[in-house]
């Protein structure tokens, strides 16, 4: 079974993620792993910490001369910006952010003990853990993108780069929604047969892991829920030429809990980020009092970071019910599984 766990504080020495399961003789190359690492420092509206910061991932174990051996892997990312123990305390939690809860949940009298943890930062690992699991899937002609479709209620990338420097100028955040699209998965994948085994239920768990998504879409379900059936569900057909095909993909590549062979696709709805540079109403936890919110180094906007974070994390969940399905101790044996699986199709 395929499973990750990740350690680290936004501020503290590192973060560091353990990749389980991954088969036997498949070759790494971390400067895919690095690339992604890049593209998620990357987007119009990142924050200053974004010049500190140079990302790049660096495998403690699991591989020998650069190819997996069976045994978990080990991704250590360093941060520069480090220090946790010399920040002040955080006493005006943030409206929007885990600080409040937090403090309440553990007991604290510091929301920094709540945020360092809460932080976005935490998801370079998972970039991390989903490079290892793109290069899986790559390997059997299965690919990940994403794109923006909407930043602060605006779809052109110029209007998009307008309403962040407007946005920045009144020190204000903005929202937004990304789409994932996953190319090339096989039908099969997932299950109907289990609540906790079909692949939506897996897709929308992790996309509302990535901080500040609020809602979830896979294929054109917000627009078909004002539809009658006739007009939303895709429907089969067959050649010789094609095989079995469809026409459209309203369902997004996944019926009855199941990939169906089509693209998946899925969107992330996220809210704008609640670290505002002019600070909204909030308590002193200890006083009481009504003051503002506290501030940290934050972005503008997110939304061109949470798509790549989607790739992989949606990389994992892939490689996982992939694995499921073909898996065994080596790539070898999951390529024969997986070729009998295919064969299987044809016929």
């Amino acid at each position: 079974m395929l499973r990750f766990l990740t350690a680290g504080e936004s501020h503290g020495e590192a973060l560091i993620g353990i990749l389980e399961g991954m088969p036997a003789g498949l070759k790494i190359d971390a400067g895919d792993i690095n690339k992604d690492l890049k593209r998620r420092q990357e987007g119009y509206g990142r924050g200053p910490r974004m010049q500190i910061e140079h990302d790049r991932a660096k495998m403690l174990s699991g591989l020998m001369r650069g190819v997996t051996i069976g045994s978990p892997i080990a991704i250590i990312i360093e941060n520069k910006d480090s220090g946790i123990d010399k920040l002040p305390a955080v006493k005006n939690p943030r409206p929007g952010h885990a600080d409040l809860a937090g403090i309440l949940k553990y007991g604290f009298k510091d929301a920094r003990c709540v945020l360092e943890r809460a932080s976005a930062r935490e998801t370079a690992v998972r970039v991390g853990i989903g490079g290892i699991c793109k290069i899986l899937l790559a390997d059997f002609d299965i690919n990940i993108l994403s794109r923006i479709l909407m930043i602060g209620g605006v779809k052109s990338e110029k209007m998009i780069k307008k309403k962040i420097d407007e946005a920045g100028k009144s020190k204000d955040t903005l929202g937004g929604v990304f789409e994932i699209i996953i190319k090339g998965v096989p039908p099969g994948l997932g299950s109907y047969a289990h609540y906790d085994r079909r692949l939506d239920a897996g897709i929308a768990e992790a996309i509302m892991s990535i901080p500040a998504v609020k809602a979830v879409e896979i294929g054109n379900a917000i627009e078909s829920s004002a539809m009658p059936g006739s007009k939303v569900h895709d429907e089969i057909f067959y050649s010789k030429e094609k095989g079995i095909y469809r026409k459209i993909n309203n369902a997004g590549g996944i019926e009855g809990g199941m990939s169906n062979g089509e693209d998946i696709i899925a969107r992330g709805y996220m809210k704008p980020i609640s670290t505002l540079m002019d600070g909204l109403n909030t308590i002193d936890i200890d006083t009481k009092k009504q003051v503002k919110a506290s501030t940290e180094r934050s972005d503008v906007c997110a939304v061109p970071v949470a798509g790549v974070v989607g790739e992989a994390i949606l990389a994992f969940v892939i490689a996982k019910v992939f694995l499921e399905k073909f898996g065994g101790d080596s790539i070898a044996e999951v390529k024969r599984n997986y070729k009998g699986y295919i064969a299987g199709l044809k016929m």
